[in-house]
């Protein structure tokens, strides 16, 4: 389909002499600016409502704890800072279930993985907010210091594993993605591409570059890490200079064919979801073997961690109940 013909197949039929005579319609569309995506405003509302409401309870949190830090409210061996300190120390210790029912067969049935998951990650945050209360925010004795550092560096350490666990899983709770898969989906993008490379002829060779520069063989070790660490970058920066270039053309050739704005629009949104999604499959595609390998090196580093911690806890539990 040439661009006299809108180049690209719209989602729908779009009544052209309809669209001109709905005054109501066409102010609307003409509200929208071509560099976003049109997004249901229920969706909007939830995701924005969600960022609040997180926004707003981590702006508690850090109220109390400068309460708890500055104002002594309580101290650490109080009944408040001890049951805090008993709370967290039990939610830490729960967190072993996770593991636990991944590997013994007879807890299949206490529940889906996802939900455990959700569980392992939410409280891996609420245990040590409460630990970090009961501390009052201050050092203690070299148990205490020790079994704190340890419950740092397991928070820490998860923070850093639910990173890479979503470069290398679909979604928050979802499966591990396959090489497999991932190739049949840059399959998939580069036979919808194509339609996008008639726009400007230097398009196709500058996307055929960036595939070309993301599975050249390197030698050296520090430039392949360099290339791991800056490609999602470069592909950023790639796409918004493409997509800026196939907008120039969509709009001349809108003035030229007398498009109405929800046309362009729609052909706008069309090219810049393919680009996006082309130059994002060769990143995924690319990065696919370094993220599986960080996360083996991280579960190797996050272990040991754990061992440390439940040994310093009992330690210092011990030492509080016998001096």
């Amino acid at each position: 389909m040439g661009l006299s013909d809108g180049l690209f197949t719209l989602p729908y039929s779009l009544d052209i002499n309809k669209i001109k005579h709905n005054q109501l319609y066409s102010k609307l569309m003409n509200a929208i600016p071509l560099d976003i995506q049109i997004k249901p405003i229920t969706k909007t509302a939830l995701l924005w409502l969600w960022r609040f409401s997180v926004g707003l309870l981590v702006l508690l949190v850090l109220g109390l704890a400068w309460l708890v830090a500055f104002a002594d409210l309580f101290v650490a061996g109080s009944d408040l800072g001890y049951n805090l300190g008993l709370a967290g120390g039990l939610i830490m210790l729960s967190l072993l279930l996770y593991p636990l029912r991944k590997r013994v067969r007879a807890l299949e049935r206490l529940g889906q993985m996802e939900n455990w998951f959700r569980y392992h990650m939410f409280m891996g945050i609420g245990g040590p907010v409460l630990i970090l209360f009961h501390t009052t925010f201050k050092t203690g004795s070299m148990n205490a210091n020790i079994a704190l550092l340890s419950m740092l560096l397991v928070a820490l350490s998860g923070v850093v594993g639910r990173f890479v666990y979503r470069r290398i899983h679909r979604g928050m709770y979802g499966r591990e993605i396959t090489l497999a898969e991932l190739e049949a989906e840059f399959k998939e993008r580069q036979e919808h591409i194509g339609s996008v490379f008639s726009l400007q002829p230097n398009i196709e060779h500058r996307l055929k570059d960036f595939h070309q520069a993301a599975f050249a063989p390197i030698d050296s070790t520090l430039h392949r890490v360099w290339r791991f660490m800056t490609m999602r970058h470069r592909g950023k920066k790639l796409s918004r200079r493409i997509r800026h270039d196939a907008k120039k053309v969509l709009v001349a050739e809108a003035k030229k064919q007398g498009w109405p704005h929800a046309q362009l629009l729609l052909n706008y949104n069309l090219a810049k979801r393919q680009i996006d999604d082309y130059l994002f499959a060769i990143i995924r595609l690319a990065q696919m073997a370094g993220w599986t390998k960080l996360f083996s090196l991280w579960h190797l580093a996050h272990v040991p961690f754990i061992y440390l911690l439940v040994f310093s806890g009992i330690a210092h539990v011990i030492a509080v109940h016998l001096y």
